[in-house]
C-alpha cells in the first residue's frame, strides 16, 4: 500500500503555502503586563531567535525580503502609502508570530505565514495599526514642539528632511542643536516603540484587545529595561557587522530580530518556556 501524499506545507518545501490553524488562545493566558526577567535574557532572546532561524532559513529570508519589499513600495507612495504601511505592518508581523508559534510546535514556517494575520485577526490587527499610527503621529508632533521650543525652527526643517544653509553648518551651535534634536526624537519615540513591540503577538496569539496589548507591551518593556539595554547593545554590534558586507548580513540579522520578538514575548508573558499546546 502506498503511503498517503504529504499535506500542503509538510513536504519539506520551504516556500510551500501553508494555512495556519485557526487562532484560539490555548493553555494559560499571558501574564498581564508581563514579568521581570534577568538582564542576561536579552542575549538569550537573540540566541533563541538564531536557533529558530536555523530551523527554516529559506522561509525566514523569503518572509523578511517580502516584508521589506511591501514596506518599501508603500513608503514611496506619498501620504497614503505611509498610512497603509502603518496599518499593514502589525498584520504582517502577526503572521510572522503565527509562524514562530508553529515552529515552536515542530511544524514548518512558510511564506504563507506572513499573510495569515489577514485570515484570522485582520480586524484587531488593523485597529492596532491605526493606534500605532496615531501614537507615532502624536510623537512626531511632540518632538516638533519640543524642538521648536528648544533649538528653533531651523532644526524642525532638518527633522522634516530639509537641508540647512551651507553657512549654518559651520556654526558650533548648529551641531549642538542637531544633537539636541536627535535626543528629543529618541526620547519621544522610545515609549512608542515599547508600546508596539509585543502588541502584534499579544493580539494575534492571545486575543488581547489592541489597546490592552499596547499597554501590556509598554509595561513589559519598562519592567525589563535592563534586559532590553543588553538586547539593544548586542543588536547594535550585530547591526554593524551585518552592514559591513554590503548589507548582506541583514538577510540573517533581520529574520533573527523578528524571531527574537517572539522568544522575548514567550519569556516575559509566560512563566514556562515550553512550546504552546497544539
Amino acid at each position: 500500500m502506498e503511503p498517503p501524499p504529504p499535506e500542503p506545507g509538510q513536504s519539506g518545501d520551504a516556500f510551500a503555502i501553508k494555512t495556519a490553524a485557526p487562532v484560539t488562545p490555548a493553555g494559560p493566558p499571558p501574564i498581564a503586563e508581563g514579568r521581570r526577567v534577568g538582564a542576561g535574557r536579552g542575549l538569550a532572546w537573540l540566541g533563541d531567535g538564531w536557533r529558530m532561524f536555523k530551523e527554516a532559513p529559506g522561509s525566514w529570508v523569503a518572509c523578511f525580503l517580502i516584508f521589506l519589499l511591501i514596506m518599501f513600495v508603500l513608503a514611496i507612495i506619498p501620504l497614503l502609502g505611509n498610512i497603509a504601511g502603518a496599518l499593514l505592518s502589525p498584520v504582517l508581523i502577526g503572521g510572522i508570530m503565527l509562524g514562530c508559534r508553529d515552529l515552536e510546535r515542530d511544524e514548518e514556517l512558510t511564506v504563507g505565514h506572513l499573510f495569515d494575520g489577514f485570515k484570522y485577526k485582520s480586524g484587531p490587527l488593523l485597529t492596532l495599526g491605526l493606534l500605532e499610527f496615531a501614537l507615532s503621529l502624536a510623537a512626531m508632533l511632540v518632538a516638533a514642539a519640543i524642538t521648536i521650543a528648544t533649538v528653533g525652527a531651523m532644526f524642525l526643517g532638518v527633522l522634516m528632511g530639509q537641508s540647512p544653509d551651507a553657512g549654518a553648518t559651520l556654526e558650533p551651535g548648529f551641531w549642538l542643536g542637531i544633537a539636541v534634536l536627535l535626543l528629543v526624537v529618541i526620547a519621544v519615540f522610545i515609549p512608542v516603540s515599547m508600546a508596539v513591540w509585543f502588541a502584534p503577538a499579544l493580539v494575534t496569539l492571545d486575543g488581547v484587545a489592541p489597546v490592552t496589548a499596547l499597554k501590556w507591551s509598554f509595561f513589559a518593556c519598562l519592567k525589563n529595561i535592563w534586559s532590553f539595554l543588553v538586547y539593544g547593545l548586542a543588536f547594535l554590534g550585530l547591526a554593524i557587522v551585518a552592514t559591513i558586507p554590503f548589507g548582506l548580513g541583514w538577510l540573517l540579522l533581520g529574520p533573527v530580530i523578528m524571531a527574537s520578538v517572539y522568544t522575548a514575548y514567550r519569556d516575559i508573558f509566560f512563566e514556562a518556556r515550553e512550546a504552546p499546546p497544539a
